[in-house]
Formats: C-alpha cells, structure tokens, sequence
C-alpha cells in the first residue's frame, strides 16, 4: 500500500495510517520513559557545538590548520541545516521510531570519529557527519512527541525541553572548559557516546511505534534542490562579510545558486507523487504564520546569545571563563515563561494569546536592551535579558504546537522539521544581518572618537580578549566601549523593528481547537514495533 493509499485509507483529517496508530492512548509512565530517552536525544544536539566550541583553541594547538578554524562549526551547521527537512519526510514516510534510531547512530558515529581525528580535515569531515546525524535528531524528537503526545496535553512535557536549552546554554561552555582542562579535548566528543547509548536504550525498549510500509518514491531532486538551497543560503550569510565581501563574486554566485535552487525546488515539490516538503502546507493560514514567527524567533534568539556576551565582557567586565553564565538572565526567563504556558495550555486549551503577548515582549525586550550603554548596571542589563526571553518563552514550545496542530498526522515529521528549519535559518541570517550592523557602527564610532585610524583599529580590537583589552590606553578603552555600547543600540533597535513584523504575524493566527485524543485507527498495513 503506497504512502497515499494509506492517506486515503484513514478516516478524517487527523486519521491516517501512521497517525492513528501514533495517537492512540498511551499510559502516563509509558510516556515518561519514552520523554527520557527524548530528552536526552534533544540534550545531545543542543550541547555539542557549545562544548566543542570551548575546546577549539586547544584543538587548533594540536592538529594545526587555524584557517580551516570555522569549518569545524560550519561543516556541523550546514550538515544539521541542510538534513532537517530530509530526515522529518523519511520520518513520515517509513516512520519515525526506525528514523530516529538511524539518526542517533550517525550522530554518535560522527562522535567517535571526531574523538579519534588526527588532522583537522579529518575533524571537520567527522563534523559533518555528527550533523548529519542532529539534523534528525532534533526533528525526530519533536516528531515522536507530536505523535506520541495529543496537543491538549504537550504542554506538560514542553518545560523539558526548554530546561535543555537553558541547561546545554549555560552548562556546555562550563562542561567543554572542565573536560578540555582535566581530560582532553577529545573527549568533548566521547563524552556523547554514553548519553547517546543512553538515549538509544530508552527509545527502543519503551517507544512502540508503527513501521509504514510505503511504496512511494522518494523524492530525491527535491531533496537535492531544498539542501543545495538550504546550503548555499546559510554559506552567504555565514561567509558574507567576513570570509568574503558581500558583494564578491563568490557571495553573488552562492546567493544565485541559492535562489535558482529554491525556485526549482518549488517547482519540482508541485509535480512529484511524495514531494519532500509538501507545498500546500503553506496554504494554511497558522502553519505560514508560525513559519514566520519562528523565523523571527531564531533571528532575535541567536543575535542576542552571539552579541550580550561580548557586551557584558567588554563593556561590563565580566568574566569569559563562565560565558554560559552571562545568558543565566535570558534562560531563566525563557524557563519560568515556558513551564507557566505550557501548563495553561494544557488546562485551556487556548493558545493564539501567547504569541500575541510573546512576540510583544520579544519586541519590548529588544528595545530595552538597544538602550545598554558604557554606564549601564549588570543588573539593569540582566533585568532586561529576563523581559527577552519571557518574550522567547511565550514563543518557544507554542510555534512548534500551532505548527504541528495545523497539519494532518501524517504530516508530523515534516511540520516539527520545517519549523524546526525556519528557526535555524532565521538565527543564521540574524546573525549575519546582525554582525554587520555592528561591525558598521563599531567601526563608525571609533573613527568618530580617533580619527581616521579609529576604524581600522576596531578590526583588531574585535580579535582582543577582555583582558589584553583592558592593557590598551584609556583612551582606546573608552572609545571602544562606546564603540561596543553603540553597536549593541543598532543591533537590538532593528531587532525591535523586526520583531513587530512577529507581532502583526501572531495577531492573524486563528484559534483553532488542539487535538486532545486519539485518531480513529484506519485498516491499513502497520506493525508495531
């Protein structure tokens, strides 16, 4: 039985061959175990690139190539990006349990590998590999709870997930310094394997899922087109400004592949039997509008982790030793706001209002925080960083639900991986677009206050450490902190702009009822597993 003959086969538009047998009543502690397992899965893709990204100075002693330097974070990046979409339609197609197991083997796989690099080509091909594997790990996490999980009820599991975030936020940088200190780099990697193993156990004894029998051909010139897109927009906006200039030959070449394969893209998803990323999920109204707000999200979320640290290191003095500390302010509010909402969720039923009040808080937060200066408090600046990510919390878990509410449940692989897609792309280009309206004022600012040789300075002083920094003339000092403080004014006053963009996007989503039992099982061929 093909994909779409189990499609025709289900009964109503949220009864289908792999979703009815998804959704049907799971016991509390059946659930529990399986949220383990998912958890860690979710801890695993989240932690890796803060703790390795700890480890790099010791990495680069040690098997030399400085220059390829960014290619061990971008070869994990593009791999993770350019994967998701793949990895949530073979999820919906051949299902998600065998997928998601798949995925964690690659992940670790890449682990070891990179544990094991003797050169740094090596340890950026592993790189690869490892994020080949997380692409599907995060899909496949929101996935399995999509089916698992009615949408009424998600909102008791979703604080979990924003606890991993603040916990790999704050306790990767602190983990990669102790392990790269008192063990080895190396084991940055290795450390992967027990939590992934981990991981694997829970899911395969406790997660019983069916297998899709599908005969449907996989659609690999969409696949093709969407990750040769996908790869070359996130290479413009990684390499854009700092590799290559924005208007060289390889950036205009990179961001004409990118359109052209996105065009193709479109127009092959609208003439193939199983299209990889069903276009017509965008006629509904909150799936497109969710889209566009987890965009934002991702754009204001990753300019603000890229850009407050630097801030509070350079103008305020604190410590980089601890640098996951520095967003503790941002976290927490995120956690607290994510819990509260989930549970009201899931008491209501309702939730159009929480991204309304999410998006308005993520603009007013942004705007509190283009007010930091050289004078400003620690304190006051964290207050600030708490009103952002309440704003992030209203945001977080809801999109992921209202996006995966708005599809039928055959469709859940691909709603978690396009979400989850937009988020990524949205942060990549925020911190591109960020990154040179900071570097613009920057440079502006300390030509204003040196003279002529101010603007060429600033490119250096961005490659100081807190400490070397604080060795230069006051006068040097001064204009660079103001430099700093001006920049951080540009950064998150656009931020404000574009988060109004969210705001006018929340106000149009419907309130539309959330799925709160089982689909009725349609006779088709599954297995449970």
């Amino acid at each position: 039985m093909s994909h779409q003959q189990v499609e025709k086969a289900a009964d109503g538009p949220a009864a289908d061959a792999a979703g009815a047998v998804d959704a049907l009543p799971r016991s509390p502690r059946e659930i529990r175990l399986v949220m383990i397992g998912l958890v860690v899965a979710m801890l695993l893709a989240m932690l890796d690139n803060l703790i390795v990204g700890t480890a790099m100075p010791t990495i680069v002693g040690e098997l030399g190539g400085a220059e390829h330097l960014s290619w061990v974070v971008t070869a994990y990046t593009l791999a993770t990006a350019a994967s998701t979409p793949v990895w949530g339609k073979l999820g919906d197609m051949f299902g998600r349990k065998g997928t998601f197991v798949l995925s964690i083997a690659i992940f670790l796989a890449g682990s070891a590998l990179s544990g094991l690099s003797g050169s740094m080509g090596q340890l950026i091909a592993f790189r690869a590999v490892q994020g080949l594997g997380a692409g599907g790990l995060m899909v496949g996490v929101m996935s399995i709870m999509g089916a698992l999980v009615p949408p009424r009820d998600r909102g008791k599991y979703q604080g979990m997930f924003a606890a991993v975030m603040a916990l790999a936020t704050i306790g990767g940088p602190l983990i990669g310094g102790f392990i790269t200190d008192h063990l080895s780099w190396r084991w940055t990697f290795y450390i992967n394997l027990p939590l992934g193993v981990l991981a694997l156990a829970f899911i395969v004894i406790t997660l019983k899922l069916p297998t899709v029998r599908s005969t449907a051909r996989i659609d690999y010139l969409g696949a093709l087109l969407l990750t040769v897109g996908i790869t070359s927009l996130v290479l413009v906006t990684t390499w854009g400004g700092s590799e290559y200039a924005w208007g060289s030959k390889q950036i205009l070449g990179l961001g004409a592949l990118g359109v052209a394969s996105l065009i193709g893209f479109c127009y092959v998803e609208q003439r193939v039997e199983e299209p990889m990323l069903p276009l017509t999920l965008f006629k509904n109204r909150n799936f497109a509008l969710v889209s566009v707000i987890g965009f934002i999200v991702g754009f204001a979320m990753f300019g603000a982790v890229t850009f407050l640290p630097l801030y509070q290191q350079t103008v305020q003095g604190a410590s980089a030793t601890n640098s996951g500390l520095l967003l503790m302010p941002m976290m927490f509010g995120m956690l607290v706001i994510s819990l509260v909402v989930g549970q009201a969720i899931t008491k209501t039923g309702k939730y159009r209002i929480y991204p309304i009040i999410g998006t308005a808080v993520m603009a007013g937060g942004s705007l509190l925080l283009s007010t930091l200066g050289t004078e400003t408090s620690r304190f006051t600046s964290a207050c600030w960083m708490v009103v952002l990510g309440a704003g992030m919390g209203f945001l977080m878990q809801v999109t992921m639900l209202v996006a995966q509410n708005s599809v039928e449940l055959k469709d859940m692989g691909v709603a978690s991986s396009t979400a989850t897609l937009f988020r990524t792309i949205g942060g990549s280009i925020g911190v591109a677009l960020f990154g040179a309206l900071f570097t613009h004022q920057v440079t502006a600012t300390m030509k204003e206050r040196l003279g002529g040789a101010g603007g060429a300075k600033s490119a250096n002083l961005g490659q100081m450490g807190p400490e070397a920094l604080r060795k230069l003339p006051a006068p040097v000092q001064d204009a660079y902190h103001h430099a700093v403080a001006n920049g951080m004014h540009t950064v998150f006053l656009w931020g404000a702009v574009i988060s109004l963009v969210a705001v006018a996007a929340a106000v149009f989503l419907r309130e539309v009822p959330l799925r709160s039992g089982a689909a009725q099982k349609p006779e088709t061929q599954l297995e449970a597993v």
